[in-house]
């Protein structure tokens, strides 16, 4: 494992490439589709209907056999995933209701390798983790990045890169590429979340410096907050670079202007699935993600949404992860 950190390490670092690239917005007269690519120079259109025709694979009995004998015998595999739309990771689709996305597809395949029906629910951040504190859910598959103080309740399966971006009004002249670029700037981010952890870290290292501390400021959805750059309100918005780079591209109004790592500049940020302390499912989740490593299944969804640079050749489990403040 340590040798797998001190390759990434060099990709942690500010101006990381981004891993998703958009060249146009749906287009109603061909089903419901948006043009991607997920690396330069190779476009592909994904399916944004509600008829996914999703990526699919057959039951591992061995690996099924892992799972607790209460979720076996309840014969669902409870999860749970942000109802706040953010393509191409989790939204909704063409008519407003049926979610799709990136997770989904990726919590899809883990349940076809468990023998187990996926059942995808849908609540705000905060009570995704109250759900998995409680056993209402099984695991997340959401965009949660492994963080060292979530590790203290939860088991972590990663499976797949985790990367921010900073977000700015097209033609702001904006660079990000440290906390001084911040200092004194107005940035938007999302409660509770690991970029606003370095977010708050990096303000609190301009203070330190003798800089202006980030003004930081939440707002209640992606609209509100998109509403608020394009008015001036705010210069950046800080959020997971899948999700800006979609919209940046989709709109035309937005660029990224620097990306970091979800972990810090020192280790390069992971994905998981995530469950509740020795509930005894990371192990069967880590074996179902390397099982469609292994079988293609897991790099074709990720080509369709565009995400391909952010594969991962093995998941994890419990790996490093973004450290707790002061560490």
């Amino acid at each position: 494992m340590a040798t797998l950190v001190a390759r990434r390490t060099t990709a942690a670092a500010l101006g990381l490439a981004g891993a998703l690239v958009l060249a146009a917005c749906a287009n109603p007269t061909d089903g419901g589709t948006t043009e991607v690519a997920a690396t330069p120079g190779s476009k592909t259109k994904i399916n944004i209907s509600p008829d996914q025709n999703r990526v699919t694979t057959g039951k591992v009995g061995s690996i099924a056999a892992e799972v607790p004998e209460r979720i076996r015998r309840r014969g669902t595999l409870e999860l749970v995933a942000s109802s706040g739309s953010a393509a191409p990771l989790t939204f909704y689709a063409t008519d407003n209701k049926t979610v799709i996305g990136v997770e989904p597809d990726i919590a899809h395949l883990v349940a076809d390798v468990l023998g187990l029906k996926a059942h995808i629910n849908t609540v705000s951040w905060e009570n995704i983790f109250v759900g998995l504190d409680s056993a209402k859910y099984d695991a997340g598959f959401s965009n949660i990045t492994v963080t060292e103080e979530r590790k203290e309740k939860y088991d972590f399966a990663t499976y797949r890169e985790d990367n921010l971006a900073f977000e700015a009004r097209k033609g702001s002249g904006l660079k990000v590429t440290g906390p001084k670029d911040v200092a004194g700037r107005t940035v938007a981010v999302g409660s509770g979340t690991n970029q606003e952890k370095l977010l708050v870290e990096w303000s609190a290292e301009n203070k330190k410096a003798g800089r202006k501390p980030v003004d930081v400021k939440y707002y209640q959805s992606d609209s509100d907050t998109y509403l608020a750059l394009q008015s001036g309100r705010i210069d950046l918005y800080l959020g997971p670079n899948p999700t800006a780079a979609y919209h940046a591209a989709t709109t035309g109004r937005t660029e990224i202007v620097g990306t970091y790592s979800g972990a810090g500049a020192r280790l390069q940020g992971r994905i998981a699935a995530t469950t509740k302390k020795d509930s005894g499912l990371a192990q069967p989740l880590a074996d179902a993600l390397n099982h469609v490593i292994d079988n293609g299944t897991y790099a074709k969804v990720l080509k369709r949404w565009g995400l391909s640079g952010e594969a991962v050749a093995r998941s994890e489990i419990n790996p490093p992860g973004l450290p707790k403040t002061g560490s």
